[in-house]
């Protein structure tokens, strides 16, 4: 017999609300070879809403890497209180960028991070193209940034990951201060044993640092997230937590999943091998405890899904702090 899927597993949260979605956002980001646009997703009600900046990943597909995906993950924190703004970042399949002679393409690294302070830098401009939005506005103090994936890499570069390449002579720091926490879900890890494969075609993943990732962090891993052409270590998307310096850093290891993560890119998409909508509810949860959490130092949330997942019957998640 069939059951009906929960809406955050066994994670205690609060009462879910309509959403409300409004794209596109244009930001302005002087010089930028495509313009910078954005979608806002938000509660119906509430105001001085905290704000959840989404970075996709590369990805193979057409619409998902872009501000059109990531709907399980986004829909589930707008309808808990957070407005969620997701920038398409150049390197979006549907930009038709990534086989360009521009610098850093395929994946304009450099270029993601610049596109969320962009966002930051201008989120009065966009609660204002947000019809209703300015007169509740947005909570510019209580800012996280959320990646999958390549947008995991762009969370760390928030959070101080420098990239140590010698051949480039560009400024090396991109964190951002306003970024409170962030959250890195399946992030790539250490180029030291990085594949052929990925040397060849990212080469930019040789040269990650994360002894300057000091900011506060939950690192996401799946126990089954291996991919030879990146590396074959099983702990390479973990490298984030292992090898940045604490305190100020959680690990969340998922067991049994792969890549996806249950289908966090969107829903019943063709790229997720391990498709499972309960890991999906208990993942986005467990993201927004953890915000609600770190952004609201009064706020239980993250405490009691810690208890949750210790009465569970099942190991659903293993815990690891520094």
């Amino acid at each position: 017999m069939s059951t009906p899927f929960t809406d955050a597993g066994i994670v205690p949260v609060d009462e879910s609300q309509p959403v409300i979605t409004y794209h596109p956002v244009t930001v302005d980001a002087p010089g930028r070879p495509s313009p910078l646009q954005v979608k806002v997703s938000v509660p119906a009600t509430g105001s001085d809403l905290p704000v959840i900046v989404l970075s996709h990943g590369h990805g193979a597909s057409n619409f998902l890497a872009s501000m059109k995906g990531y709907a399980p993950l986004v829909e589930f924190w707008a309808a808990h209180g957070f407005a969620v703004i997701q920038p398409t970042h150049l390197d979006a399949g549907e930009l038709g960028l990534r086989e360009t002679e521009l610098p850093d393409a395929p994946l304009f690294w450099y270029d993601r991070a610049r596109d969320v302070r962009h966002v930051l830098d201008h989120l009065d401009d966009i609660q204002e193209q947000v019809p209703g939005l300015a007169a509740r506005g947005l909570d510019a103090e209580r800012v996280a940034a959320v990646g999958h994936s390549l947008g995991g890499m762009t969370v760390a570069s928030l959070l101080g990951m420098q990239v140590v390449d010698p051949a480039d002579q560009r400024a090396r720091d991109l964190s951002d201060r306003r970024v409170k926490a962030g959250v890195l879900i399946g992030a790539p890890g250490s180029g030291h044993d990085l594949a052929d494969w990925a040397r060849e075609n990212y080469p930019v993943l040789q040269h990650l640092d994360f002894s300057t990732m000091t900011g506060t962090a939950l690192v996401v891993a799946g126990d089954a997230d291996l991919n030879p052409f990146f590396s074959e270590r099983i702990s390479y998307r973990s490298d984030a937590f292992t090898l940045s310096p604490g305190p100020g850093k959680t690990l969340l290891t998922l067991p049994g999943a792969e890549h996806i993560y249950g289908g966090v890119s969107g829903y019943d998409a063709a790229e997720t091998s391990d498709e499972n909508p309960e890991r999906v509810a208990t993942l986005r949860a467990l993201v927004w405890a953890y915000l609600r959490s770190r952004l609201f130092a009064d706020d239980p949330a993250w405490r009691d899904a810690l208890d949750a997942l210790a009465d569970a019957e099942q190991p659903l998640a293993e815990i690891e702090v520094k």
